[in-house]
């Protein structure tokens, strides 16, 4: 008993411990201030794209395929390792051993770039999200400061990087819980005890740095929808269902697309880049201008019951979101799929006219989410705290449970893993059974 009082004062005093806590610290309100920053700025480059489409809609074009090529080329020359969304990156750096590898994946230069051409994604209307690259700067801004820092083995090993990506989704949504159970159910596919700490205490200050500037809002709205045992069960079949398979449709489109772009992407980048801007483009003529961007604005519109879309918008969105990903430039896939699933739930919602309009609208939502990233638990915890809404917290688990498993019948993979193993395969194996050279000692 003595023995462990004394370790843990000697833990509390300890000047290295305190180093250590402090740099993490500090690294996680660093956190907080670049989501805060890009969030905003995003919103800012859609904005000036929606100015360009009121000069005329046929101007894109000509500037979507522009901008995207040049994203293309400046990821692959200059940032490489950042384009996509991100959050593959972090998962492969979880299973590579070697910090030097790891570091190409997840460093300041990474960080940086993907910040900038995300935001040239977003003014040339791809339909891609912020929320994605969040998690991957969020990793590379941790387990930099720990390398910076000289962090203890067990500290560098996973804790940093998992923390950083949670701290990440927790910015980007303002739904702490959610990011802590990403974190777990996605990025590590476990709950290790000693990075458990870590993770919650990125997730906290990096969330109130986020809530000091950008204020306590809820992503979509404050949505008081509820529905009925009588009238719910079936929209909440028909919307797992559906939504489970579409958003597993659009994982195997997306990474069968990939594997068949990929060998002429490397030889002629700009090429597949402009033609995916272009069909970007059209399909963005087609929608009358919906398909553009995160989608962010039209999913709150559909949930909040304030703006209507056409049937076709998410089946439209789906493959915009698909192609903006094959031509190679930073950007996620959350804020388009909440979108798409947004959409699906408006128009299931037809077959439903005595259930609440809102609540079909949510329960589409976290059925083509969860059909996507195959993550049941974070789906619904995402949905709940991004609207605020406890009502619906039973019919949007049953929802997403039976999504995921409509999903894994047409894509067994998840997306993310699948995603990951591009980079794991590229990363250098090693060459000897020797521990990592990283490995320090332990410090309370």
């Amino acid at each position: 008993m003595l023995k462990r009082l004394y370790h843990s004062a000697h833990g509390l005093l300890s000047p290295e411990s305190w180093r250590i806590r402090i740099i993490f610290w500090a690294g996680a309100v660093i956190v907080g201030l670049i989501a805060s920053f890009f969030a905003q700025a995003a919103d800012y480059s859609n904005a000036l794209f929606q100015r360009l489409i009121a000069i005329s809609p046929y101007l894109p074009l000509v500037v979507t395929p522009a901008l995207i090529m040049l994203a293309a080329w400046l990821t692959k020359r200059i940032f490489p390792g950042a384009e996509g969304s991100g959050i593959p990156q972090c998962i492969a750096a979880l299973d590579i051993r070697e910090e030097s590898v790891r570091a190409k994946l997840l460093s300041w230069r990474i960080a940086f770039g993907k910040i900038v051409l995300t935001l040239l994604g977003l003014l040339s209307g791809a339909s891609i999200g912020r929320e994605g690259p969040t998690v991957h700067i969020g990793a590379a801004v941790l387990f930099s400061l720990g390398r910076l820092g000289r962090f203890p083995f067990h500290y560098m090993d996973r804790g940093m990087i998992l923390a950083g990506g949670a701290a990440g989704i927790a910015a980007a949504f303002n739904t702490p819980l959610a990011g802590i159970l990403f974190a777990i159910e996605e990025m590590s596919r476990s709950f290790e005890e000693r990075t458990s700490g870590t993770l919650i205490t990125a997730v906290i200050l990096a969330g109130i740095t986020s809530i000091a500037l950008l204020g306590n809002y809820t992503y979509l709205g404050i949505v008081p929808a509820n529905v009925s045992v009588s009238t719910g069960l079936l929209p909440v079949l028909v919307c797992g269902i559906a939504g489970g398979l579409l958003g597993g449709l659009f994982s195997t489109l997306l990474l069968r697309g990939q594997k068949l772009i990929k060998p002429l992407y490397r030889r002629r980048t700009l090429l597949v880049a402009g033609t995916c801007g272009l069909i970007i483009a059209v399909i963005g003529l087609i929608s009358g201008g919906a398909t553009y961007g995160s989608g962010y604005e039209a999913a709150r519109a559909l949930v909040q019951d304030t703006h209507g879309v056409n049937d076709s918008f998410p089946y439209l969105k789906l493959l915009a979101t698909a192609v903006s990903y094959w031509s190679g430039i930073p950007g996620g896939i959350f804020a388009p799929s909440l979108a798409t699933g947004a959409g699906l739930g408006a128009h299931l919602a037809q077959l439903f006219p005595h259930t609440d309009l809102a609540a079909v609208v949510l329960l589409g939502t976290v059925a083509y989410f969860a059909g996507v990233v195959q993550t049941p638990i974070t789906a619904f915890v995402i949905v709940m705290e991004m609207t605020h809404n406890n009502d619906l917290l039973i019919p949007l688990m049953a929802t997403a449970f039976i999504a995921y498993g409509a999903s894994r019948l047409v894509c067994p993979r998840p997306i993310y893993q699948a995603l990951a193993e591009d980079f794991l395969n590229a990363a250098p194996k090693p060459t000897a059974e020797a521990p990592p050279t990283e490995q320090r000692p332990n410090v309370p």
